[in-house]
C-alpha cells in the first residue's frame, strides 16, 4: 500500500491525501513470500541430497574398483574358490550365488 498526497481536481474539488493499494490483485505479497521459503528450501536441500547419494556412490565405486573380478571360471576346485571367498567376503560375493556361504558349489571339491 502506498499513501497518495493530496491533490486539486481539474474541477477545483480537494481530494485528501489517502492510503492506496497500488499493487495488481494477481501480485500477492504473501504468495511471494510462501514462493520464496520454498524455493529457499529446495535450493538448501539439492545439494544435501545430491551430497548424500554420491558419496555412498563413491564409496560403493572404491570397493568395487580395489575388488578384482574373479568368477567360478577361475578355479579349477572349490577349495580354491573357497578359500578366496573366506578372504574378503564382501570382495568375492559373487562366488556365491545362492548366499549360503560356499563358493563354487558346482566345482569339485
Amino acid at each position: 500500500m502506498g499513501y497518495r498526497k493530496a491533490y486539486f481536481k481539474k474541477d477545483g474539488t480537494y481530494v485528501q491525501g489517502h492510503y492506496t493499494n497500488n499493487r495488481s490483485k494477481s501480485f500477492s505479497n504473501k504468495n511471494n513470500g510462501c514462493l520464496i521459503l520454498f524455493l529457499a528450501l529446495l535450493l538448501l536441500g539439492l545439494p544435501m541430497a545430491c551430497s548424500d547419494s554420491s558419496s555412498s556412490e563413491k564409496t560403493d565405486t572404491t570397493a568395487k574398483n580395489n575388488c578384482p573380478t574373479k568368477t567360478c571360471g577361475d578355479f579349477t576346485t572349490q577349495a580354491q574358490a573357497q578359500a578366496t571367498f573366506n578372504s574378503n567376503k564382501s570382495c568375492y560375493k559373487n562366488l556365491d550365488a545362492d548366499g549360503d556361504g560356499i563358493a563354487c558349489e558346482n566345482l569339485s571339491k
